[in-house]
């Protein structure tokens, strides 16, 4: 068994890469800015550990009344686009789809990166990384939704894993059979994830069946924007016609994906808001007021799909930038999900004795959240970017 395990790694087809290749890009302005940017954002998750480490959840600006920051946010955004890549991933190599066979390795190693980029983030979250690892086998919480998220986070990156290998070997049959395994765990963890927020009968703007469904459809739309932008920089916004016609295929897929989600926000707000429900209703208008839920919706939907209904997506380098755009607004949406569950306090948290709690919980996040969760991003770029360099993510057809 170790000697097949062994065969099996060491026929992984891998090039040859020093320090000297790694460094040997194309040294335009676009290139040397996100180098800077990625060398940046690492420094600074250094120096944000460093701090943690230092000074433990202190360096945080999470409080009891606000127990999930920006850290949680993050981590959420990282494996939502990660459950997205390795859905576009799977039309070509498990569903057949020969259109995006194009971009099939570069979406399941994307799916790995950025799951990767997110437990690196969580990590300085949890308070003790490796004992939950540790209790998390020895001692499963069958009865957690955070338990089986964890777990079948960690299963789903497996077969990912396995599922790429097979893919650089060429080896379509067991590629589509890892990876439709993956797939379904994926998808499994994903909806459970969002299960976290719905089974919080304390906080009722959460609570509900919307946000496991709501978790899978976003994760589609930010695969597709996060397919377009390692599309682009991989072809410097000149593309074939061959993959021309894949993104537009993409295109009008996100178009139907974006329209879907503003009525299931519309209507989100609208049962929040009906009726008054206390706990509830207030604050959906709260949330209704807040530039940053407009920030979600004109970057990550309005824009968007204005350039899609613009011309059917036939034009792939303004919808890249578009795909920019809704990156930003997948980020706000991530952020307004962790804060606005928390918006409220529960009534029976006091600051001081004797004292009412606040009408609203005010949180922004301390610089060390924000140099771990910049640096989650500086890792996520720089794994792709040696990705690119040790593996043929291209199709072979």
């Amino acid at each position: 068994m170790i000697a097949k395990a062994k065969e099996f790694i060491t026929t992984i087809p891998v090039n040859k890469v020093s320090i000297k290749d790694l460094l040997s890009f194309e040294k335009s302005p676009r290139n040397m800015l996100v180098a800077v940017l990625t060398v940046a954002f690492i420094a600074l998750f250094v120096i944000g550990v460093a701090n943690y480490l230092i000074h433990s959840h202190h360096a945080y600006n999470v409080t009891r009344q606000h127990p999930w920051g920006l850290l949680i946010a993050v981590y959420i955004f990282f494996v939502v686009s990660s459950t997205g890549l390795c859905i576009i991933g799977s039309l070509g190599d498990v569903f057949g789809f020969k259109d995006y066979e194009l971009i099939s390795k570069r979406a399941i190693f994307g799916s790995i990166v950025t799951i990767l980029a997110g437990f690196a983030v969580i990590a300085f979250e949890i308070g003790h990384p490796v004992t939950m690892l540790i209790y998390n086998v020895l001692s499963p919480g069958l009865t957690s939704a955070i338990w089986w998220m964890g777990t079948l986070y960690g299963i789903y990156l497996t077969f990912m894993i396995v599922e790429f290998i097979f893919l650089l070997k060429g080896d379509m049959k067991s590629a589509k059979r890892f990876g439709l395994i993956g797939l379904l765990v994926g998808l499994a963890a994903h909806s459970n994830l969002g299960s976290v927020f719905g089974f919080l009968n304390a906080r009722p703007i959460s609570n509900g069946v919307f946000y496991p469904t709501y978790f899978i459809l976003t994760a589609f739309i930010t695969g597709i924007y996060l397919a377009y932008i390692m599309m682009g920089f991989r072809y410097k916004l000149d593309f074939s016609a061959e993959v021309k016609k894949m993104l537009e295929g993409l295109a009008k897929i996100q178009g139907l994906l974006i329209s879907i989600l503003i009525f299931f926000v519309a209507w989100k707000m609208l049962t929040d808001v009906y009726g008054g429900m206390p706990n509830r209703a207030e604050v959906a208008v709260h949330i209704f007021h807040s530039w940053t839920f407009w920030a979600e919706v004109i970057l990550a939907m309005i824009i968007p799909l204005f350039i899609i209904l613009r011309d059917m997506g036939k034009s792939p380098i303004l919808f890249f930038w578009a795909s920019l755009s809704g990156m930003v607004g997948v980020f706000f949406m991530r952020y307004n999900l962790v804060h606005d569950t928390q918006l409220k306090p529960l009534q029976m948290m006091k600051i001081e004795e004797y004292q009412l709690p606040p009408e609203w919980v005010h949180y922004f996040p301390s610089m060390t959240e924000i140099m771990i969760s910049l640096g989650g991003l500086g890792l996520c770029i720089a794994m792709y970017y040696v990705g690119t360099k040790l593996f043929n993510l291209d199709s072979d057809h």
